[in-house]
């Protein structure tokens, strides 16, 4: 058997040469003086060498145990030199498939897919979030501590709804990565719990009638762009989200029918939508017409016809009008609407659904509802076209009881 001292004693030759200790372990001394440990033994009659690194970083006595791991893998019928290359390939693997690229992975899939290029956006977003944490990282190594240490860094800054928002982009990720076989846990899921949740955050709108009416005169006396001002005229009437309003192109519209047909991806459900048009709306969209803009867009950028208007714009507008974003947004009106309505008691509370767009979780009854209240939409959207013209002349108003 070798000691430390024998082998700190050795010298090197001109040729390579061996000296054994025990049980096959032997060190190969170099011309160079590089002492290599290896093991010979035999596989299936097989006789094989593998190494198990340099003396002195590999100790006398942990190459000794080196030695006894491998024959008790031979014991086990295994063949230590293929379980170390299998070993070496999953760390290969692992080492190369970090939580970075399999969000990279995930968020290209999400591309082939079809979502929209601000879903894609935030995507990338959250990716970089978790990037300086976790994205190095082995996707099959990260820890719920790790992503929660993260995460917990977010919500001190007071981003509670950001950390809620990555972590669900994170477990989105990590389900990609157990479908593809990268890894078999989603450490995101354990964390479901443990993050404060944000209190939630409604769009400002002001539901008063009479300042409703208010409201509309404001807008009526708006002073910018002539596109502008007609976008904020329509958005009340209509019941969308200001951006299906501002990315809206004319071959949409159907003057004929008196409907808009807006398709599926620029919904946020991603279905189509079709808007019945009252004689108010059907009048602004061709005042809009006459104005003779260049291009797809009804409301185009200021500076080129091949983009819709800026998002911000039409909040912008309204505080040029005097309203805060404490008391008015654009995406308010949308509240405005499905409030007074509902209030009046004249409309079924599926219609109004249906005319915000609120998609039903079943399908069939979803399917059957957009049929049957297809008239109601209808008769709605010029009744309520109405009743905001009268709140705009300061006309009498209906006095509504308030549910619940």
């Amino acid at each position: 058997m070798l000691t430390d001292v024998e082998i700190r004693a050795l010298k090197p030759s001109s040729k390579a040469y061996k000296r054994g200790d025990e049980k096959g372990l032997f060190l190969l001394v170099q011309p160079t003086g590089t002492l290599i440990w290896r093991l010979k033994y035999h596989f299936h009659g097989v006789e094989r060498t593998l190494s198990f690194g340099h003396y002195p970083e590999v100790t006398l006595k942990r190459a000794r145990e080196k030695r006894d791991e491998a024959r008790a893998m031979l014991a086990e019928g295994i063949d230590p030199i293929a379980d170390k290359r299998e070993k070496a390939l999953k760390a290969a693997i692992a080492a190369a498939t970090t939580f970075s690229v399999v969000a990279d992975e995930f968020i290209e899939k999400m591309q082939h897919e079809g979502k929209s290029p601000a879903t894609i956006k935030k995507a990338r977003w959250f990716r970089d979030a978790l990037h300086g944490s976790i994205g190095r990282r082995p996707i099959a190594e990260v820890t719920p501590h790790e992503l929660l240490d993260t995460l917990k860094r977010v919500e001190r800054r007071g981003h509670h709804e950001s950390a809620q928002r990555i972590r669900a982009f994170a477990g989105r990720v990590f389900r990609y990565a157990i479908a593809t076989l990268r890894t078999d846990r989603n450490p995101a899921d354990v964390l479901r719990g443990a993050l404060v949740v944000p209190r939630v955050k409604h769009h400002a709108a002001i539901l008063e009638p009479t300042a409703v009416g208010a409201l509309l005169r404001a807008i009526d006396g708006y002073s910018g762009r002539p596109e502008t001002k007609i976008a904020l005229q329509l958005l009340p009437h209509l019941f969308l989200r200001p951006g299906e309003l501002r990315k809206a192109e004319w071959s949409e519209i159907d003057f004929g029918a008196a409907i808009w047909r807006i398709p599926g991806e620029r919904m946020k459900m991603k279905q189509p939508h079709v808007v019945p048009l009252s004689s108010q709306s059907l009048r602004m969209l061709k005042a809009l017409r006459e104005i003779g803009n260049a291009g797809n867009f009804l409301f185009p950028a200021f500076h080129t016809s091949q983009r819709p208007m800026c998002e911000n714009t039409l909040n912008a507008s309204l505080r040029r009008l005097g309203y805060s974003k404490n008391e008015m947004t654009s995406h308010g009106f949308r509240a405005v609407a499905s409030t007074l309505l509902n209030e009046s008691g004249l409309w079924h509370p599926d219609a109004i659904e249906r005319a915000l767009a609120h998609q039903d979780r079943d399908h069939v009854r979803s399917a059957y509802h957009r049929g049957t209240h297809w008239a109601e939409r209808v008769r709605m959207a010029q009744w309520w076209s109405d009743y905001l013209d009268d709140l705009r002349k300061g006309g009498e108003v209906l006095v509504f009881r308030r549910l619940g």
